[in-house]
């Protein structure tokens, strides 16, 4: 007889989460306790398989002279080994989980340090990794200390008795891939190496091994209850509150509340035998209650977003001064929560949380996506021989943030499907830390969680399940208890390149059913890696630029955030839609209602100004007394007489603003919270007509003249105006380099516009002229057709030039469909162009920033100034971009003040760029756009498609799109000498 041995699996393939490790702890960043980074430069080799090299580098006086060097923390395919790579769903190997490639890219580190002459003796010591990825083996003196996965999450050795007082040689082997790669297909770069900290820490005798903060607030009493567990015992000491406690004991005594809008925190301290540490108290209470999220007795509302670590140039090795740059942008932006997609940050972005004042929903290091593309098979969160693992990232998780007041939701992970293994992290949790609620999105019963979340949720259903009549689930019991939490979008309006569009729509349903608790954008940051074109310009790249086999191109670069942390127009939206002081108002009637939108604060942290305006221009401002209204009041309050004289016709309006009244740890005085516009005068008419000819259209060779206008006499062109030569000539524009979210995901079951048009050939229209006409009154009327080749469908379009005796030069349009049309257009207006000189741009309407017909909520009526390089917005991947809305006039100079005045009726959009709209389509990158020396390009639009947020959510709604229908528009151009 023969039998079959079954050899056991490595360790980095083995379901296991390791071996050796200690048990978790809390993270402690203020201890008196000593300790020594080990941060730094490392030696480093790299190999292509796990089993390439032995593990002689981890015996003392191995020579490594030979090997590279490379910074701890961070990522070895950034610093020239390998490369990243970039996928959403698809794992980049094969799935026979839980074996991995045997190209697995192996990094050997290395690091021999000495302890400082102060060092402690006796004692033990740990040596703590706050996060490698995506398996660890290590070594310290020769002596194998364990392994571990879970790429988030901290873990610590045991190594007292192995530290010697010099040239102790820190041992370890990281491999790409392992099996905990398979609970790792989060939606981000795939980037190993050890890209946190490291360090050193001396455990005293009678240190802490644990301790829990227990700070509960009863917001019928106005007192909290302080109890703090700690293994050793020891005392606590709060002084501010006149607190000395013994571990295990509780007090209650008046205390204010820590809220995201108040983030109240207590000093504290926390002594045993032998180490004391000093703590930050936040006093909340987080339940769910009569179906509502809960926090200190009252609902709140999220305005979040989702944040991935990412620095464009080092990775998820982000310092602290870029995490508090995130948070601080984040606050000045009116966001006051954050899900940490989809795995638990640095433990520092936590404290920072508590001190400026977010809610945290924290989520474990776990996904699965991979698994869904088949059918979930095999899926290890429904594998018992996996739930150890799960456990041990929840435990992880829980253990190192539990003493955070920002934290009030645990999530289990994202995208895993459903299985036991969820159902077991979900029971642990909940008996660990019954303070909080728990989380996940990707089980539709809800059974193991205490809020209803959703991705992607299209406004319609958001309205359904805000008045809990949403399609019903299978179970009846399930259902049920479904349909009484808490619903929340933890994931929305994606916010891939220009967009998203639709969130004032889904804020409104937010603020509507009491039901809908907000949501978290998705994401914070576009994950562009920064690189140097050949002519010295700084861009970003993404999916497939590193040579990836698999790849997921830019849908990587979905931030509200570009990679250098600019905001986009995305977030400049956002702030506006999710304001928590809403200012409504009749401007004619001189009188505006002021809303306190906050959960938790009053406005007595505000002051409100007024300024009274006359085309765009200021003649007067002062303040407005507003009461300290509490959270959901409003006042009416009546506005001063209109201070100063506008001239007769003028446009006028009052702009009211809410501003903070003192610095604050993320902005200063006088930084601009909420704002609205109240208009006294009808607005956007434009001044543009169809004058009767001043002089009438004659011919002149080859050429017609009429007015300050020359033409071809021909094809009826503009070619001259008033001397100045028109480089392309105006005529009917319908094409836009298609966003990101008119293209479309594939996997959108609705319309994908982007898609559509190119298929339709709006891309590449020809125009042909039917007729050249001069009419009695002195007019020139030029008749043509613009259709796509291979279409029986078409636009009508005439143009109607008329002349005045100023010396203007006046465009009629008349647009009349021709056939059956099947699709909005993606715009609908003017292209020109004009001499490149003409650099400067100044406008009387929406600004200063981007706007289209779903985004524009944060455009301001003003008179507003910039170059027209300074028009363009710098989407990673090009595409339209730019166009700013209900434009009354423009003005486009060169240096010495000559050029063209426009003004249009209506209002229009007006964009202007150095390249073509063709060429800002077949842009990848940003330096594939190489302007032009000799035009400007110029756009004057009567209609804009919509944005939506179609590249991962629901398309442009009904009342945003542009659809083909008869229109009618104007404009005139003079010249400016």
């Amino acid at each position: 007889m023969s039998s079959t041995q079954h050899t056991p699996p490595p360790y980095y393939e083995d379901v296991s989460p390791g071996a050796g490790a200690l048990p978790p702890r809390p993270w402690t960043p203020s201890s008196d306790a000593a300790r020594l980074s080990l941060n730094g430069t490392w030696s480093f080799r790299l190999s292509p398989t796990a089993t390439a090299e032995d593990d002689s580098f981890a015996r003392p006086g191995y020579d490594a002279r030979g090997w590279d060097e490379l910074p701890v923390p961070g990522h070895w395919v950034l610093h020239g080994h390998g490369a990243p790579i970039y996928t959403n769903v698809l794992y980049p190997f094969p799935v026979d989980p839980p074996h991995v490639p045997a190209e697995n890219p192996t990094g050997d580190h290395l690091r021999v340090f000495d302890l400082p002459g102060d060092w402690p003796e006796g004692g033990d010591a740990v040596l703590r990794f706050e996060g490698v990825e995506s398996c660890a083996r290590v070594w310290l003196n020769g002596e194998e200390l364990g392994t571990f996965k879970g790429s988030r999450l901290p873990h610590e050795f045991e190594v007292g008795s192995l530290l010697e007082p010099s040239g102790n040689v820190l041992a370890v082997r990281v491999h790409q891939w392992s099996s905990g790669s398979y609970l790792e297909d989060q939606d981000q770069w795939w980037l190993p190496g050890i890209f946190r900290e490291v360090t050193l820490e001396h455990r005293p005798e009678g240190a802490l091994a644990d301790y829990f903060v227990h700070a509960s607030y009863d917001h019928t009493t106005g007192e909290g209850t302080l109890r703090i567990d700690a293994d050793p015992g020891g005392r606590v000491t709060v002084p501010e509150l006149g607190l000395d406690l013994a571990t295990g004991e509780s007090a209650t005594v008046p205390v204010e509340p820590w809220t995201a809008e108040t983030p109240r925190l207590y000093a504290a301290r926390l002594t045993t035998v032998g180490e004391s540490v000093s703590l930050h108290v936040g006093f909340r209470t987080v339940v769910v209650e009569d179906g509502l999220l809960k926090v200190n007795g009252r609902r709140v509302l999220f305005r979040g977003v989702n944040r991935h670590e990412f620095h464009p140039e080092n990775g998820r090795a982000v310092d602290l001064a870029t995490m508090r740059r995130d948070l601080v942008l984040m606050k000045q932006h009116n966001i006051n929560a954050v899900r940490t997609s989809h795995y638990p940050p640095h433990p520092a972005f936590l404290g920072l949380c508590d001190e400026l004042g977010l809610w945290v929903i924290d989520e474990c290091d776990l996904e699965t996506h991979g698994f869904g593309v088949l059918d979930w098979r095999n899926n290890p969160v429904d594998d018992d021989r996996w739930t150890p693992a799960l456990l041990d990232r929840a435990e992880r998780m829980v253990e190192r943030d539990k003493n955070h007041p920002s934290i009030v939701m645990w999530s289990l992970g994202n995208e895993c499907g459903t299985g036991r293994g969820l159902s077991a992290m979900a029971d642990w949790i909940r008996e660990r830390d019954p303070s909080r609620v728990i989380h996940y999105e990707g089980d539709m019963s809800c059974a193991d969680t205490d809020v209803y979340s959703r991705m992607y949720a299209p406004h319609e259903e958001v309205d359904q399940i805000g008045r809990r009549t949403e399609a019903p689930w299978g179970d009846p019991e399930l259902d049920a208890k479904r349909r009484a939490l808490p619903f929340i979008q933890c994931e929305y309006a994606h916010a891939m390149g220009n967009g998203p569009g639709g969130l004032g729509e889904y804020q409104r349903l937010f603020e509507a059913h009491e039901r809908c608790q907000g949501g978290f954008v998705w994401e914070w940051i576009d994950h562009g890696f920064t690189r140097r074109a050949p002519d010295g310009r700084f861009y970003h790249v993404y999916g497939g630029d590193f040579g990836e086999e698999l790849h997921d191109g830019n849908f990587v670069c979905d931030g509200l955030v570009f990679p250098d942390r600019t905001p986009s127009p995305g977030l400049i939206e956002y702030k506006k839609v999710i304001e928590p002081v809403r200012i409504e108002g009749d401007g004619a009637r001189g009188t505006v209602r002021i809303t306190n939108g906050h959960d938790f604060a009053d406005l007595s942290h505000l002051v409100f100004t007024w300024s009274y305006e006359a085309e765009g221009e200021a003649i007067g401002s002062g303040e407005l007394a507003v009461p300290p209204l509490p959270p959901g009041e409003s006042a009416d309050l009546k506005l001063p007489a209109p201070p100063g004289t506008a001239e007769a016709g003028a446009e006028t309006r009052w702009t009211v603003e809410a501003r903070l009244a003192a610095p604050t740890a993320w902005a200063e005085a006088g930084h601009t919270v909420a704002w609205a516009q109240l208009p006294t005068t009808a607005s956007g008419t434009g001044r543009a007509r169809a004058h009767a000819s001043g002089e009438a259209a004659r011919s002149d060779g080859d050429r017609i003249v009429l007015g300050p206008g020359v033409f071809d006499a021909a094809t009826g062109a503009l070619t001259a105006l008033g001397g100045l030569p028109v480089t392309e000539p105006p005529r009917l524009d319908i094409w836009r380099a298609p966003t990101d979210n008119d293209n479309g995901a594939s996997w959108q079951p609705d319309e994908r516009w982007g898609l559509i048009w190119r298929t339709f050939g709006l891309h590449r229209v020809r125009h042909r002229t039917d007729a050249v006409e001069t009419t009695p009154d002195g007019a020139l009327t030029v008749r043509t057709r613009v259709a796509p080749a291979a279409v029986d469908f078409g636009l009508e379009t005439v143009y109607r030039w008329t002349a005045d005796e100023d010396g203007r030069l006046s465009l009629a349009v008349s647009v009349t469909p021709l056939g059956e049309w099947t699709c909005p257009l993606p715009r609908l207006g003017l292209r020109l162009g004009l001499p490149a000189v003409l650099g400067e741009a100044e406008w009387f309407g929406g600004g200063p920033g981007e706007a289209y017909p779903d985004t524009r909520a944060a455009a301001r009526v003003g008179r507003w100034a910039l170059s027209v390089d300074e028009l363009q917005t710098p989407y990673v991947r090009p595409q339209e971009n730019g166009a700013r809305i209900d434009v009354r006039w423009v003005r486009l100079t060169a240096p010495d003040g000559s050029g063209v005045r426009i003004e249009g009726e209506p209002a229009f959009w007006f964009t202007a760029r150095r390249w073509t709209t063709e060429q800002l389509d077949a842009a990848e990158h940003t330096p594939d756009l190489e302007a032009s020396n000799e035009t400007v390009w110029v756009n004057l639009d009567h209609g804009q498609q919509g944005i939506g947020t179609q590249s991962c959510g629901p398309g442009v709604l009904d009342e945003h799109r542009l659809d083909v229908a008869p229109a009618e528009f104007s404009f005139t151009f003079s010249r400016l000498s």
